[in-house]
């Protein structure tokens, strides 16, 4: 699954071309490096999003197929630093 549509799905930004700004400005690493919108993510990739409140970093847990509800959204990633 692409990082932009993976940040939505799992409720990380709110909204997919909010994902892609944020990811074209260089503000999400993927494994400690800048990724692209379209990098594609697989188990255990790490994800740190650094935003103007507080950075979070998230390892990914599922990579879903397809779009999933609120309550399964928390279930893709388990947080390694930042919000709880």
């Amino acid at each position: 699954m692409r990082l932009d549509k993976f940040l939505k799905v799992s409720r990380l930004i709110k909204r997919r071309t909010v994902a892609n700004e944020v990811s074209e400005k260089g503000r999400v690493l993927v494994n400690g490096t800048q990724a692209k919108p379209a990098k594609i993510l697989k188990v255990g990739d790490k994800i740190r999003i650094e935003s103007s409140k507080k950075p979070i970093e998230v390892e990914v847990l599922i990579i879903p197929t397809g779009n999933v509800s609120i309550q399964e959204s928390s279930t893709l990633y388990k947080v390694l630093e930042g919000e709880n």
